[in-house]
């Protein structure tokens, strides 16, 4: 509570909770000290940090690493409501195949940009192949 705060224009505990319960602290976890937090909480610390600065687009670098399932899950449906861009790499397949809908590939040869899920751009590669 007490990190989260310093990044909040409301400095009220309740409200400060309210993030980190969407974040999946609960009760005496958000009283935890910053740096007794494991890798995947303090993740969660700082995905609860970016929700407070209310961006109008994300750049996230395997956001799933170092979350448990729980976790993905809650992340992966704030994504989904998010009304605006995000821009992210990730080796999870479930995850970029259910926020991803549009691929772009560096290549040798530029860029190539396609507005597709990620099962269909595999399946476009795996056509080009054959």
């Amino acid at each position: 509570v007490d990190w989260l705060r310093q990044y909040s224009k409301e400095q009220d505990e309740t409200f400060i909770r309210g993030f980190l319960g969407r974040m999946l602290f609960t009760g005496e976890e958000a009283l935890k000290s910053a740096n007794v937090l494991s890798g995947g909480e303090k993740v969660r610390c700082m995905l609860s940090k970016m929700m407070l600065s209310n961006a109008n687009c994300l750049l996230l670098d395997e956001p799933t690493a170092h979350l448990d399932l729980e976790a993905i899950t809650a992340l992966n449906n704030g994504l989904k409501s998010f009304q605006g861009p995000v821009i992210f790499c990730s080796q999870d397949h479930e995850f970029v195949q259910t926020i991803a809908n549009r691929v772009l590939e560096l290549t040798p040869n530029g860029i190539v940009d396609r507005s597709i899920t990620f099962d269909e751009w595999l399946e476009s590669k795996k056509t080009k192949k054959k």
